[in-house]
This record gives C-alpha cells, structure tokens and sequence, in this order.
C-alpha cells in the first residue's frame, strides 16, 4: 500500500529555512516571512502586518547576533493563528530585561507588547524563541463566495 505525504500533510505545510550568521542575513530572512505571509493569504490587517515584521527582525536578529552559528526560521499556520519560530544553538535564555544606559537589548520587549503571545522553549543544545498572532475570526458569507454581502436585514423583503 502507498501512502501520499499529501494525504497526513496539514496545510499550509510549515515553511523552515536556515539563516547565516551575521546581522547582515536578518533582513533577507524577514522578508523571507514576510513573503511566505502574503502567499499564504495571512488575513491580518496592514499594520498588524508590520508588527509581524518587526517582530520577526527582532527575534531573527537576536538569534543571529548573539548565537552561533545560524539559526532555522520556521512559519506555521493553524487554527487561525500565524506563528514564527526561531531555533538557535545557544542555551543561554532569552531575557526581556535590560541595562539602563545600554542601546539595545528592547527587541523582546517589543515582542512581548505587540505579539498576541510568544515565549521560548529548549530545542536540543539551544532554543527556539516563536511569537504569534492570531487571524481575525472569519464571518459567513451569506453569498457563499458569490459577491459581496452588503447589510442583508436592511433590505426591503420581497413579496
């Protein structure tokens, strides 16, 4: 008996890529989510779209710049929730706090107030860091896809 892979694939399937070291890859790898958001159809509003953004260059950079010596991004989305995880080989925990007088050190900061959820697990000799964002609740469509429904209870009745 043949089993297709399509057959137990949930879609759309999770897309993982690896990024290089260095801050220099963290914008290829951010327009990388972005890119797999739009095609999946991701219907998140235009700037809840821009904090995904923002999200995913704070947590890629953070895994690029300060680990060793790549880290794996991964894009999921299930039951109505877009999710990015950052895998890195670092065990050193992620902190949200910072020093006073340093210049950086917000990136997690920043996650944790403009992602619905986020937080971090152990992964082997590291960790994976994700962040998520929940898509807007979908409403029927009394057309069924056929057109557009407009205030259907202010329409005259027909006799």
């Amino acid at each position: 008996m043949i089993v297709s892979p399509l057959s137990t694939a949930r879609f759309p399937v999770p897309v993982e890529w690896g990024a290089p070291p260095g801050v220099e890859a963290v914008p290829a790898a951010r327009r990388m989510v972005m890119a797999v958001v739009r095609d999946w159809g991701v219907a998140l509003a235009p700037g809840v779209l821009q904090d995904v953004e923002l999200c995913a260059s704070e947590v890629i950079a953070n895994a690029l710049v300060h680990t060793e010596p790549a880290c794996t991004v991964t894009v999921r989305r299930r039951a109505g929730r877009l999710r990015v995880e950052v895998a890195d080989r670092c065990p050193a925990l992620p902190r949200r706090e910072r020093e006073a007088e340093s210049c950086g050190g917000r990136g997690l900061l920043l996650v944790a107030e403009l992602a619905q959820a986020w937080g971090w697990y152990p992964a082997g000799m590291g960790k994976v860091v994700w962040f998520e964002f929940q898509e807007p609740a979908e409403t029927s469509c009394p057309t069924h896809g056929w057109g557009t429904a407009c205030d259907l209870h202010s329409l005259p009745e027909v006799a």
